[in-house]
């Protein structure tokens, strides 16, 4: 459903992405992992629209999306650091949201429901919780019932009880056909949602495939143990090349 063809991105010399080629099919949750400045989130941002890449083609159900924007139709967006009008009401945000997309939030209630927000409606923004805020945001993205939903760290901030019924909500949506693509630095939610992992270093895809293959590649018995497996072999490599003598060539 998702394609991403040889996608370049630069910020001044710094290269992010390196002729990022995958496709990601769907229904199902797919986990795009790596580590700080791997890549993820410009990744992310170049499906949304947000970024433009220098080079490449991004298609959504074999429709080229590059410099588009009525796609952004079928997408929801989840960022991992929501940025309210701090003096709007809880509801009064929720139809702010809703005059903008245009869209029916058919969802809005059995959230508001689920993450017992019904008393924090009439409450201003700037009086709520960092995890409170953090349901907020969810109730936000994902009141709308479109195919893709675009997860960026979810479980942030959030009580052990909301991660629960976050994580029954989007197994729920995984049977009803949606495709969601998550980042999360916490790898037991990552083993228990996702199908399929993307592995991001350094602006390019390290692997792409299921948590038991990614095991078996690196010998380890859990995906935590793989991921830091991986990051410590590329820290080591990266260290010897620093600590090479430079030729003196005359």
């Amino acid at each position: 459903m998702i394609r991403f063809r040889h996608i370049h991105k630069s910020f001044g010399k710094n290269k992010v992405l390196n002729n990022i080629d995958l496709a990601v099919g769907g229904p199902g949750i797919v986990a795009i992992l790596g580590p700080n400045g791997s890549g993820k989130s410009t990744l992310i941002k170049s499906l949304l629209g947000l970024v433009i890449p220098d080079q490449g083609e991004i298609f959504l159900a074999d429709e080229k999306i590059n410099r588009q924007w009525k796609y952004r139709e079928k997408i929801s967006y989840l960022p991992q650091l929501a940025r309210f009008p701090e003096n709007l009401k809880v509801k009064e945000l929720s139809n702010l949201i809703k005059d903008l997309r245009q869209q029916h939030a058919c969802r809005e209630e059995e959230l508001i429901r689920l993450f017992n927000l019904e008393s924090f409606l009439n409450k201003p923004l700037r009086n709520l919780s960092g995890g409170t805020r953090q349901k907020v945001n969810i109730l936000l993205s994902l009141m709308f019932d479109n195919p893709v939903l675009v997860l960026d760290e979810p479980t942030v901030g959030l009580d052990p009880v909301a991660i629960i019924q976050l994580k029954k909500w989007l197994n729920q949506e995984r049977k009803d056909g949606k495709l969601i693509l998550l980042t999360s630095h916490i790898m037991k939610v990552v083993e228990e949602l996702a199908n399929e992992i993307i592995f991001l270093l350094e602006g390019d895809v390290y692997f792409q495939g299921t948590q038991s293959d990614l095991e078996e590649i690196t010998g380890e018995s859990n995906l935590e143990a793989s991921i830091a497996g991986i990051l410590m072999r590329n820290n080591a490599v990266s260290d010897a090349k620093s600590n090479q003598t430079p030729m003196l060539i005359l």
